[in-house]
């Protein structure tokens, strides 16, 4: 018998655009939290890199707004999606080939100072020289 424990109930995080007409809702945790420093992420996000979490659209609990989509095809020839307001022009999420059934959102959009920090940083290599991580975060190249 269950009860009313907050552990029966997993977080809900919601993620907006900047005009806040784009939302999405995840119930539980991330599948996975990340940093990239490949020069796609550099250029879709305006910045050094992409900080974002990977969830399962089954933990979509609540998906409203008008969205743009732009595909670009990888290195390797497979489609990737990120998925953009219209209106503010807020990257959301992304969606690729490779990750079949997962949406990965960009964390700042989840207005969150808390959200867990990136447990990898991929495309290490591109990482700007400025940038100095933590020793806990694994760096993949």
């Amino acid at each position: 018998m269950s009860g009313n424990k907050a552990s029966d109930h997993p977080a809900t995080r919601t993620a907006s655009c900047a005009c806040g007409s784009l939302r999405l809702s995840f119930r539980g945790e991330p599948v996975r939290v990340y940093a990239c420093a490949c020069l796609e992420c550099q250029r879709a996000t305006g910045t050094a890199f992409a900080y974002r979490a990977r969830f399962n659209q089954e933990a979509i609990v609540e998906d409203r707004g008008e969205r743009r989509r732009f595909r670009r095809l990888t290195d390797e020839g497979r489609w990737m999606d990120q998925i953009f307001c219209p209106t503010c022009g807020t990257l959301i999420y992304m969606e690729a080939e490779v990750m079949p059934g997962a949406l990965v959102v960009s964390v700042g959009c989840f207005g969150d100072p808390d959200f867990a920090p990136p447990a990898a940083l991929f495309w290490a290599r591109r990482k700007h020289g400025w940038y100095e991580l933590d020793e806990a975060v694994a760096r993949k190249d």
